[in-house]
């Protein structure tokens, strides 16, 4: 039976996340020994122990869930209890960790390009003033003409009435107060910045070089890309998959829809929260979702 793996994107990251697997896994442990070495930096403490400010600053949550993600993949093997899996996929930041999680880049490489991520990421909010909102239980039609009319962009179709929106403070604001007097559910998100938008292009254009360089294998099972919504292979599209992810949508309904009709037949989802299946049960209340986290969750 066909088993799809799902990783977490930015915003899933909860104190904590990761203690009970390098605690009880020596696999897992070994990861954030290793993570520490190549960052330069104590990443299991901030993960462990916060403060929760530290953990969301887009430099440190971007490792710390592609290092979270990863032990769990590696605490699941070390048992026994790694299944075959045929497919994977993660929402935006969670994209990288798949791509590693099917051989694309080793361990260390895929940190350090989540590192540099991140680190480009966090550049270009404190460059700009960016905001996100997500709309609620609107079509795409109507949310793509809103954005249009204030001058933002749709950045995550999450789920169906579920997207988010991308752009310069002032304009989300606007658009935020134009949805609520049109009687649409509108809430504005807690981020640092405009995330799949324009404002992060010094973003990509940076990344695009820092990847140039680096050898990526083709993917030993199905990976599906956020920009797409489709399976990519060759490496040179998937590295350029990554670099157009900094700017793009994230078509993460499209990702989930491609997957379960390539087969899957279960849905695991490896990260903190629980966010991926309330969204696949959003998607397709049919499907059977599977979330670990912790330790204590490989066993259930």
């Amino acid at each position: 039976m066909p088993i799809a793996f799902l990783f977490a994107g930015q915003g899933a990251q909860r104190v904590g996340m990761g203690r009970s697997l390098s605690e009880a896994s020596a696999a897992a442990r070994a990861l954030y020994l290793e993570a520490a070495q190549v960052l330069g930096w104590d990443l299991a403490k901030v993960s462990f122990e916060g403060p929760e400010a530290a953990l969301t600053e887009t430099r440190v949550c971007q490792p710390a869930l592609f290092v979270h993600g990863l032990a769990l993949v590696e605490a699941l093997r070390e048992q026994g209890k790694l299944p075959q899996v045929d497919l994977a996929l993660g929402l935006s930041l969670g994209e990288v960790t798949a791509y590693a999680a099917a051989g694309v880049y080793d361990f260390a490489t895929g940190l350090r390009i989540v590192a540099e991520r991140g680190r480009l990421m966090q550049g270009a909010c404190e460059r700009s003033e960016g905001g996100m909102a997500a709309v609620i239980g609107q079509t795409r039609e109507s949310v793509s003409a809103l954005c249009g009319e204030f001058g933002v962009e749709a950045a995550n179709f999450n789920a169906p009435g579920q997207i988010i929106i991308s752009g310069e403070k002032p304009r989300v604001a606007l658009a935020c107060e134009s949805a609520k007097a049109r009687g649409i559910k509108v809430m504005p998100l807690n981020v640092a910045g405009a995330y799949h938008s324009r404002l992060m292009e010094p973003a990509r254009v940076e990344f695009e070089a820092f990847l140039g360089p680096i050898a990526f294998a083709p993917p030993k099972f199905r990976v599906f890309t956020n920009t797409t919504g489709m399976a990519v292979s060759d490496p040179a599209a998937i590295k350029q998959a990554l670099v157009r992810q900094v700017v793009s949508p994230v078509l993460w309904e499209d990702c989930m829809r491609s997957a379960a009709a390539a087969g899957a037949s279960e849905f695991w989802e490896l990260g903190p929260g629980g966010t991926l299946a309330g969204l696949a049960r959003r998607i397709d209340k049919s499907w059977s979702v599977r979330s670990l986290s912790e330790y204590a969750d490989l066993g259930a």
